[in-house]
C-alpha cells in the first residue's frame, strides 16, 4: 500500500488529480482509467480492477490510497462537531478513550476518520449500517491489524487521517504538489 497526500486543494475535483499522479507514479497507469461506482459507492476502474484505490478529502486536504487489494482511506480537518455526535456514533469503548484525551475534537476526528475509512475498505460505506458498530481499534502509535486487515492513523496540525487494508501501511504520507 501507498498513501498520498495533498495540500492547498481549492476543489474537490483535485482529488481526482492527486489520484491521476499517484496512479501514474506507482502503476504508470496514465492517462487514468475510467470511473465507475459499485453498489454501494465505492470507486473503481472497471478496465483494471487489479488496480485499488480510495480517496478522500476535508477542507483543503485529499488522502489516496493504492494497493492490488482493497483499501480505505479518510482524511478530516479538525472541527467542533455537533456535541452529541460522539455518543451516537461511537462505542462505549471508544467514548471512554475520547474521555480521557485532552483534545477532544481532534481525537474524535481520528476515531471517525478510523471508522470511515474501514467502512470505505469494505465498499460499503457508511450505509452498510450503524457507524457505532463499525470496528476499529482504538488509535495507537505505528500499524494496528485486526479482523485480518491493517489499519495506520496519521495526524498533523488541524487534520487526523487513517487507512486500512490488507498490507501493511506505510509509516508517512507521500505529500505532493498538485
Amino acid at each position: 500500500m501507498v498513501v498520498y497526500g495533498a495540500r492547498g486543494l481549492t476543489a474537490r475535483a483535485q482529488a481526482r488529480e492527486l489520484l491521476a499522479l499517484a496512479a501514474e507514479r506507482e502503476w504508470g497507469a496514465s492517462p487514468l482509467p475510467e470511473l465507475a461506482r459499485r453498489p454501494g459507492g465505492k470507486p473503481f476502474f472497471p478496465s483494471r480492477e487489479d488496480l485499488c484505490f480510495n480517496l478522500s478529502h476535508s477542507g483543503d486536504l485529499a488522502l489516496c490510497a493504492l494497493d492490488r487489494a482493497p483499501v480505505g482511506a479518510d482524511i478530516q480537518m479538525v472541527r467542533a462537531w455537533r456535541p452529541g455526535l460522539p455518543r451516537r456514533v461511537c462505542s462505549q469503548r471508544e467514548l471512554d478513550w475520547l474521555e480521557q484525551q485532552p483534545d477532544l475534537w481532534s481525537a474524535f476526528a481520528l476515531l471517525w476518520a478510523l471508522k470511515e475509512a474501514r467502512a470505505k475498505e469494505s465498499g460499503q460505506g457508511l450505509m452498510g449500517g450503524p457507524i457505532r458498530e463499525i470496528r476499529i481499534p482504538l488509535p495507537a502509535e505505528g500499524p494496528v491489524r485486526m479482523d485480518g486487515l491493517w489499519s495506520r492513523t496519521y495526524t498533523g496540525p488541524g487534520w487526523a487521517a487513517a487507512v486500512w487494508g490488507r498490507d501493511r501501511p506505510p509509516e508517512e504520507i507521500q505529500w505532493t504538489e498538485l
